[in-house]
């Protein structure tokens, strides 16, 4: 990821087996790390159980927020695409008991349409 796209507000892909050891002590007995995206310092992982929020907070990112959310909290998503003039593609997911929903935005190189692949796999079950 450049710095011009965090800069920007967008997400890329992170290798999952780079956050395996520091995602560990929070993932449940078999739990399994399935696809991870970073804004900055800021991360949002799917595994096969749940979605992880990581906000990593203050100026040394030491204090550290770890939001799960159960798939079937999740009660609609959508996606929209980046255009040809529209830098980035944007993912919300909406929460039961909250209307707002969790917005992240993607960089035009990665595929928002597997990132709502994945998404739909474990919500849809």
């Amino acid at each position: 990821m450049g710095l011009f796209d965090g800069l920007m507000g967008n997400a890329s892909e992170v290798n999952i087996v780079e956050i395996q050891n520091e995602l560990g002590p929070i993932l449940a007995k078999n739990e399994r790390l399935e696809k991870a995206y970073k804004l900055i310092r800021d991360m949002f992982v799917f595994t096969d159980k749940r979605l992880i929020l990581i906000d990593k907070q203050g100026l040394t990112g030491k204090k550290v927020e770890f939001h799960s959310i159960p798939y079937k909290s999740i009660t609609h998503f959508s996606i929209e695409t980046a255009g040809n003039f529209d830098w980035d593609a944007e993912l919300k997911i909406y929460i039961s008991g909250s209307q707002m929903p969790i917005q992240k935005q993607f960089n035009k190189n990665l595929n928002i349409y597997e990132v709502q692949s994945v998404l739909a796999d474990y919500v849809l079950r």
